[in-house]
This record gives structure tokens, C-alpha cells and sequence, in this order.
């Protein structure tokens, strides 16, 4: 059931993908969908997405508007019992990640223009 649970994520999220770039427009960012996790029931699925160069804010409330259509959307391309009802979070990972490696870089710098 496990390896079922995590084709089935793989799926959604490939089809999500796809119907987010060809159905919507976000004005000067880039949207990303990372992970989607569904419940064991099917019914709900968690979509996990990350946003550069604009508010992530706004485009939770634009997927979110736009929940019905992209849920009918999904039905179409993917058949399952139940097409789950898609809830989205922001995710700041790789936001965080950059910063990261942005902080490391100014370290190093920093080490090698004291040496």
C-alpha cells in the first residue's frame, strides 16, 4: 500500500505541474510544486509549493481560488476512486536553502580576506 501512496504523490505532482503551467499565470515569479502528500484515504492531498520572486502569500490565494478547476482538471488526467481534495502550503525550503549558501559564501570570503 505504501509504494501505491507514493506513485500515486508522484503522479498527482507531475499532472498538478503540468495543469499549473499550461492553465495559470503568475505575474513575475516562478511557481514550483515540491512535494504532494496524500492521506492513506485518498481524499486529501497536501501540495507542498515554493515561490521565487514574488509573494508567496498571493499565489497560495490564487491556487486556492482556483481549486475547483484544478481539481477537475486533475480528474481528468489521473483516475482514481476519489480525486483528493488539494490543499496548498508554501514551502520556504529552497528560499532557505539559497540563503544558506548565500550566509556560507560570505564566510568563506570573510576567512579569505583575513588570510
Amino acid at each position: 500500500m505504501k509504494h501505491r501512496l507514493l506513485r500515486v504523490n508522484e503522479v498527482l505532482k507531475r499532472e498538478l505541474s503540468g495543469i499549473i503551467t499550461r492553465e495559470m499565470k503568475f505575474e513575475k515569479g516562478l511557481v514550483t510544486i515540491n512535494q504532494v502528500d496524500v492521506t492513506s484515504d485518498l481524499k486529501n492531498a497536501h501540495v507542498f509549493v515554493s515561490v521565487l520572486g514574488t509573494a508567496g502569500a498571493s499565489v497560495i490565494n490564487q491556487l486556492e481560488a482556483h481549486r475547483a478547476a484544478l481539481q477537475s482538471a486533475l480528474a481528468k488526467h489521473v483516475v482514481l476512486k476519489y480525486t483528493p481534495h488539494l490543499v496548498f502550503h508554501l514551502d520556504d525550503s529552497i528560499e532557505r536553502g539559497t540563503r544558506i549558501i548565500e550566509i556560507m559564501q560570505e564566510i568563506e570570503s570573510t576567512r579569505e580576506s583575513k588570510a
